[in-house]
């Protein structure tokens, strides 16, 4: 039977570390200076907080300022210019187009930012659906990864048995919270080594944790990976 893949984004199909995460960074720390009128340097400290916290600066702006998510994702993910700093190598772009089974993309970015980066890397038609952080609320509450509830809703809605599905992605922590459900996980590092940015700066990337079934650098690893279970 073939496997369904649940694709990160962000440091899994592109070098989010060079072309976003830094400039995501100084789109946040401003989006808190100026809504919550704070200095800089409080915005800054405020951002790296609930980050560490909660995994996510929103989670923490949105239970503790009422911030919208809405408005702060659309807000601090303009990125002008974007496109033409994103960079994926063409043998993973058709690596990820002959891999068999249905793939959706399964990201903690808005909406509008991953079908942004898709079309610019031209991925849009290697994806079913794109589940993004706006389809990630469990009974109202906002869950991106690495919380196995929203995964597990996520899974339901779109009737994707978890036997079958794949996690492909950078975050360890992500791929934890899906294998306790019974999903085979695959950790991609191509974009790792000497991370300055993300969840994942300064991780080892020696070993193989047990809720890891697989580590590759290139996309194209997943076919080998693939055959071998088959």
């Amino acid at each position: 039977m073939a496997p369904i893949w649940l694709f990160d984004l962000d440091n899994t199909l592109h070098d989010a570390s060079r072309a976003v995460f830094g400039r995501l960074n100084v789109s946040m720390t401003d989006y808190i200076e100026q809504h919550l009128d704070l200095p800089r340097d409080e915005a800054d400290r405020l951002r790296m907080h609930y980050w560490r916290r909660y995994g996510a600066t929103l989670l923490g702006l949105e239970r503790h300022h009422g911030i919208r998510a809405a408005h702060f994702l659309a807000q601090t993910h303009v990125l002008p210019g974007l496109e033409g700093q994103l960079h994926m190598p063409k043998v993973d772009r058709a690596a990820l187009a002959r891999l068999p089974g249905r793939k959706f993309l399964l990201t903690n970015a808005p909406a509008d930012y991953a079908k942004r980066v898709l079309t610019a890397l031209d991925l849009v038609s290697c994806f079913e659906g794109v589940i993004a952080i706006e389809g990630m609320r469990v009974f109202g509450d906002l869950r991106p990864k690495p919380d196995a509830r929203m995964l597990r809703v996520v899974l339901a809605r779109h009737r994707l048995p978890a036997s079958q599905c794949v996690l492909v992605e950078d975050t360890v922590a992500n791929l934890k919270s899906a294998r306790r459900l019974g999903l085979r996980t695959v950790w991609m590092q191509h974009y790792l080594q000497g991370n300055p940015h993300g969840p994942e700066a300064g991780v080892s990337l020696h070993g193989r944790p047990p809720w890891v079934c697989a580590r590759i650098k290139k996309l194209r690893a997943l076919h080998a990976w693939h055959a071998g279970r088959a």
